[in-house]
């Protein structure tokens, strides 16, 4: 995970983010129980010093006293158990995985200040005992060196499992803002200085490397929209990595230029079309309609299109998927406004080029879902 993988164990995660304050402790009583199952595995295989096992947590497993990291602890409800998971893990040599989110902050309060989440300026310091923080992910962070410490393991490897910035779901969600945040860390963590309470490299890994169109959206709409890539292969931004720029896949073929749309003839006050767009929307992805996403501008009939057509697309272009209770008709004229773009359906082994055969595919079957993308820091 850090920059010479040779020397470097693997880590097997056990869940993800079991211990969030939404799941009402439905995992308190299994996952470090399963944690030391899997290691107790490892172990009689004879891999227990090659690979190691972690548990990726989100940050609120932590949290300040005070506005500065120095409060920094294990939330009080879960810090007993937090310290015997911290202990374990260090007596056998792994890290504390932690996902962070800058953007989470932003999208959870409105008042939180835009510049403090980025890398490239904010005017109001904290100034922490000398340790000065211009950015949430560096005070984050240190939060977290902070609870470490205090419970006797101040010393402790700490990975950052997943960071990163959608382009979708929400006003602050969009490409400008996510190259800005992507690339902005990129630059901070490869610089070597770490944060003011851990110098040096930081591991950490991009979330993700493309959008999940099914992944559910009870956080936000912004979910399904992390990728760094689009569901063809294409860069959503520039990106630099170790002095190289992202690459696009190459030979994508796509299913015929025609899309799904609502007919104009049809009066919005028929019947059938809030349950035809219901039913599209459960069944496809309409996370990029709605206020301050890239397709927020559309009109009534534009927004019923594009449920239709995500529909339609994810289904391969099948003649059935475009039969919305005579609402609906076949265009070859591309519907896409501005940023707000209308997708056609790569083809994959389940497709073809009518769409007359094959079974529903989901936007991404280029790709296995929930890919993390690695930023080597050497």
């Amino acid at each position: 995970m850090s920059g010479d993988a040779r020397h470097d164990p693997t880590y097997v995660a056990v869940g993800n983010e079991p211990f969030l304050s939404t799941y009402n402790g439905s995992f308190l009583g299994t996952t470090f129980p399963a944690l030391k199952n899997v290691q107790a595995a490892l172990i009689k295989a004879g891999l227990g010093n090659q690979v190691k096992v972690t548990v990726p947590l989100n940050a609120d497993v932590y949290e300040s006293s005070t506005t500065l990291p120095s409060g920094g602890d294990f939330r009080p409800d879960i810090h007993d158990l937090m310290v015997e998971i911290v202990k374990f893990l260090s007596d056998n040599g792994a890290p504390f995985t932690v996902n962070i989110y800058p953007f989470i902050s932003l999208y959870n309060d409105p008042s939180f200040p835009v510049d403090y989440a980025f890398f490239d300026g904010y005017s109001s310091s904290l100034n922490d005992n000398g340790k000065i923080y211009q950015n949430v992910f560096d005070a984050n962070h240190d939060t977290l060196v902070w609870a470490l410490q205090k419970n006797g393991y101040g010393n402790m490897s700490i990975v950052v499992g997943e960071i990163g910035w959608p382009t979708d779901g929400d006003i602050n969600a969009n490409a400008k803002y996510a190259q800005r945040f992507n690339q902005g860390f990129i630059s901070h963590i490869s610089s070597g200085n770490g944060t003011p309470m851990r110098l040096g490299p930081v591991d950490a890994y991009f979330f993700s490397l493309i959008d999940e169109d099914a992944k559910s959206i009870q956080p936000g709409n912004f979910e399904r929209h992390w990728g760094v890539f689009n569901y063809d292969g294409t860069p959503k931004y520039n990106l630099t990595l170790n002095s190289r720029g992202l690459v696009a896949a190459n030979n994508i073929r796509y299913l015929a230029r025609q899309w799904c749309v609502m007919l104009s003839t049809v009066s919005l006050d028929n019947s059938e079309v809030a349950l035809s767009v219901s039913y599209a929307c459960s069944r496809a992805d309409c996370t990029s309609l709605g206020y301050g996403t890239s397709c927020g501008n559309l009109d009534a009939y534009g927004n019923i299109s594009y449920a239709f057509n995500s529909y339609y697309q994810q289904n391969n272009q099948l003649a059935s998927a475009c039969k919305f209770s005579n609402l609906s008709d076949l265009t070859t004229t591309d519907p896409s406004v501005g940023d707000c773009k209308f997708k056609i359906m790569i083809q994959t082994e389940s497709s073809s080029l009518n769409g007359s055969s094959g079974a529903p595919a989901k936007l991404v079957d280029m790709v296995v879902l929930m890919f993390i993308f690695l930023v080597t820091v050497l």
